[in-house]
């Protein structure tokens, strides 16, 4: 067989077989970050699969003879091996850069975060360095198989210089942990940030001095270099800029006055996750919905952040409600729409902002909030939540145990009587984010969490000894808004219509959620909120249940939307003392403004 022919097959086994090696380590390392039984086990017939392949390449090795490489030019293998060499030096390099920014990730994360929350946050950058990895060994494996059929006489430098940016990389990572942990609680800038950036130029230099050291050309590729190590810097250093923590609203928070003229008593059940707000009187309770307020966080979406709070302490001041509850995307860590990708800072300061107010809130989880690309995933965020909660704020209502249910968050808040009667039971429930199964494939209200839901009304009916009244509040629609919407444009009488227009299609699951049908069998829930489409603010009653979109904050998400009025506002929802309610919009426009 001639030289040609034989590299190239073993060139596509390389690919192959390295290949399956980094995709079982992806699998083992959502495995355990997800503790998923299917992704555990795709990774580990990956490795059988790897190790079977390995086997039969070895085997075929032994029985296949040598090329022949008399007949190829030693210049065609010289470029070859300069090819491979400067590859794999790079490429070395590149994963020595991504290892730094891993390790010290985890260093700055060791300060603030268990180890199980640092591996969860720390899934996307291993992704890289997996990727960074599966280059460099690819290139590695050439260059070994060019080793075993020639034996190049500038291999033994080339491997002088792998051992001298190990050596190098080796110290350099030391220096950069110990002075990190010595020094990062008193640096006001990111010291490693700056170490990456040392590092980077370190690279740099390098590639000028020593890159062509163990090869046959002298070609300078330094260039080529230096804009392979910036491009990888600025991507790198945009993600985490973009990630940062950016308070630039908090001047306009701390002039936010007190405005809670509730007398209700809240206590917390630490055993059930459930909240219990106890009425002064028989006056009636008040909730405002909030939806969609899409805060980015950073110094290029201040300005419509700035008019987002604006809007919702307006909303505030008019109804001056007992309790808010947002329906989910309160942050939009979505990059190239708000250049952030920091889904903790809007969470901060909105619990900041409602601090002042005094108001109590409670939040249901959109599909945004924990994008797979945030600089925080579930886990973080839910943590936040917890420590922003009632025993640190007294506003904010969220549960520090939950339900053995999907989701990120179902919880139960009751609004009781003086008396201790229940009022009206305020179901949020996690209509999830996405599927996974395509791209902006949206996800529903799974059977466990309408099963936990079913428990829990047949619980407090048997308490009350009679059919409780109860609300339920999730992002995501229901397929039952586009029916009832359907048969509304139809003319049909099995709907009713109240108020607000359809500017944009249901965004329901193409998964049916079992909710609406529980909610129509118990007789207990009179109207569900959602939001998730902005333009949508429609109230329409099917089968006995209202159906209402939240009035939209969002100032950010939508093309356009923040020249649009009609839209934004909040729906006011008035529960009077015999567990009855009625539902109002409160339109922005409809406010005097400051």
């Amino acid at each position: 067989m001639d030289f040609i022919t034989a590299f190239r097959r073993e060139r596509r086994y390389i690919y192959l077989t390295t290949a399956l090696g980094i995709l079982a380590c992806v699998c083992v390392l959502y495995a355990v970050r997800e503790f998923a039984w299917y992704s555990l086990l795709i990774g580990l017939l990956a490795a059988g699969l790897f190790a079977a392949m390995v086997l039969v390449i070895r085997d075929h090795r032994d029985q296949t003879p040598e090329p022949d490489l008399s007949g190829t030019p030693e210049d065609l293998i010289h470029r070859l091996f300069d090819r491979y060499a400067r590859r794999s030096l790079i490429w070395l390099l590149v994963v020595w850069l991504l290892v730094l920014s891993v390790v010290l990730g985890v260093v700055h994360l060791s300060f603030y975060y268990s180890a199980l929350e640092i591996l969860g946050n720390l899934s996307t950058a291993a992704l890289r360095l997996l990727i960074g990895a599966f280059f460099l060994v690819v290139n590695l494996r050439k260059l070994r198989l060019l080793q075993r059929w020639w034996q190049p006489e500038k291999w033994g430098m080339l491997r002088r210089e792998y051992r001298f940016i190990l050596i190098t990389g080796g110290v350099f990572l030391l220096l950069a942990i110990g002075l990190c942990y010595g020094f990062e609680r008193i640096f006001v800038l990111d010291i490693s940030a700056f170490f990456l950036a040392l590092f980077a130029i370190w690279i740099v230099i390098y590639s000028f001095t020593r890159l062509n050291r163990c090869t046959y050309s002298t070609r300078n590729h330094a260039r080529a270099v230096l804009a392979v190590v910036l491009s990888v810097s600025l991507l790198l250093g945009a993600y985490k800029f973009l990630s940062r923590d950016l308070w630039l609203t908090q001047p306009y928070i701390n002039t936010i006055p007190y405005l809670y003229e509730g007398e209700n008593e809240i206590s917390y059940d630490e055993a059930t996750g459930v909240y219990t707000m106890t009425k002064a009187d028989r006056s009636d309770f008040r909730i405002l919905q909030l939806t969609d307020i899409h805060l980015g966080g950073s110094a290029l979406c201040f300005d419509k952040d700035l008019k987002a709070l604006q809007a919702i302490y307006a909303l505030l001041e008019a109804t001056r409600p007992d309790l808010v509850v947002v329906t989910g995307d309160l942050s939009y860590p979505v990059g190239l729409s708000s250049f952030s990708f920091n889904n903790t800072a809007p969470v901060q300061q909105f619990a900041a902002f409602m601090r002042n107010t005094g108001i109590p809130w409670a939040f249901t989880y959109g599909n945004h909030d924990t994008e797979s690309y945030a600089a925080t995933d579930t886990s973080g965020l839910q943590a936040l939540y917890q420590s922003l909660s009632w025993d640190t704020s007294h506003t904010l209502l969220y549960p520090y145990v939950q339900p053995d249910v999907y989701g990120r968050n179902n919880q139960l808040i009751e609004i009781r009587r003086a008396d201790g009667r229940l009022n009206q039971a305020i179901f949020l429930i996690d209509s999830n984010a996405y599927t996974g199964e395509g791209f902006n494939k949206y996800d529903y209200i799974h059977d466990d969490q309408v099963e936990w839901y079913r428990q829990q009304i047949l619980r407090l009916n048997q308490e009350a000894r009679e059919t409780v009244p109860s609300l339920v509040f999730f992002h995501i629609p229901l397929q039952e808004y586009q029916t009832a919407y359907d048969l509304y444009e139809q003319g049909s009488d099995e709907v009713r219509y109240y108020f607000g227009v359809k500017g944009h299609e249901v965004g329901a699951s193409e998964h049916p959620s079992s909710l609406f049908e529980a909610a129509k069998e118990l007789g207990s829930t009179t109207g569900m909120f959602c939001g998730h489409n902005h333009l949508n603010n429609y109230s329409i009653e099917y089968e006995g249940i209202r159906l209402t979109y939240g009035m939209s904050i969002d100032y950010l998400a939508t093309p356009g939307i923040a020249r649009m009025t009609e839209q934004r506002g909040g729906t006011l929802i008035t529960v009077h003392d015999d567990g009855s309610s009625e539902i109002s919009q409160v339109p922005l426009n409809s406010l005097e403004q400051p």
